[in-house]
């Protein structure tokens, strides 16, 4: 196995992994490590031979979808699609987490990501994805677009870090969106309960988290945001354009040659 591709700062390493989904594989504030890496993931969250599943570690890109795709179906422009289900009864996550991905640029301080998306029964509509990874002296910064070819699809995409259990989050969203009986988000926006959460919000105030004394603040671009905290080992905390099911409820569509860019910044708060 190919190592990661570490690009640092004084004050942050990140190994990022063309391999293993276009994921950042650890990111090290003062040498402290944020995220859960793939030796840490705990055994209900690993696979019949002992590898860790990949949508359990580090800190990947969720695209061309984010969240659940409800049972794997959508309707779009008249047509009926199913997408392959690989959580449940449902798709999650969209094909970037599984894929090998390109190295275009290499860098002490940059990485950046192609994928050319499929055109078969992960993914009908092809186009091209770039995931650009940065490190500016104390802030991890993450840019992604994805990029329409020959063919219009819907698009919702964002990242999934798997922060180690924090000791303060500090989240403060204006709505959540309900949930059914599928454990998936719906139209309706609610009130926000207390924790712990499984779910999608809308959210444009920074977020901040402690992990082992290290402060960080997390900011984007994105309105929606999912917080899973029903784990003792870790939290996730993932921006994204839009909500789970988004292709159901609230779809956002590119036309050929059009493209959506959104950016995810994880900044080291020193005291």
């Amino acid at each position: 196995m190919e190592p990661p591709l570490r690009i640092s700062s004084d004050r942050i390493s990140i190994d990022v992994d063309p391999r293993a989904g276009g994921r950042l594989a650890q990111v090290r504030a003062h040498g402290t490590p944020i995220l859960i890496g793939r030796e840490e993931v705990p055994a209900r969250l690993r696979l019949p031979d002992g590898s860790p599943t990949p949508t359990g570690w580090g800190a990947y890109p969720m695209v061309p979808w984010a969240g659940r795709i409800r049972r794997g179906r959508f309707r779009f422009r008249g047509e009926e699609y199913e997408l392959p289900i690989n959580f449940g009864d449902h798709a999650i996550h969209g094909v970037g987490f599984s894929s090998v991905w390109t190295v275009a640029v290499d860098e002490p301080d940059r990485v950046r990501l192609d994928l050319e998306l499929p055109t078969d029964e992960r993914w009908p509509f092809g186009g091209h994805v770039t995931h650009d990874v940065s490190v500016i002296d104390d802030c991890v910064l993450l840019r992604m677009e994805v990029a329409a070819g020959q063919k219009a699809f819907p698009v919702s995409f964002g990242w999934h870090p798997w922060f180690r259990k924090p000791s303060r989050l500090e989240f403060h969203p204006a709505r959540m969106y309900r949930r059914d009986d599928d454990g998936i988000a719906i139209r309706e926006l609610m009130a926000v309960p207390n924790r712990p959460w499984d779910d999608c919000f809308i959210n444009s105030l920074p977020v901040a988290v402690t992990i082992d004394d290290i402060e960080l603040q997390l900011t984007s671009d994105c309105t929606h945001w999912v917080v899973f905290d029903e784990l003792p080992h870790a939290t996730c905390v993932e921006p994204q354009t839009g909500p789970p099911d988004a292709f159901n409820i609230a779809p956002r569509i590119l036309e050929p040659g059009q493209s959506h860019e959104a950016w995810f910044q994880i900044q080291l708060v020193d005291r």
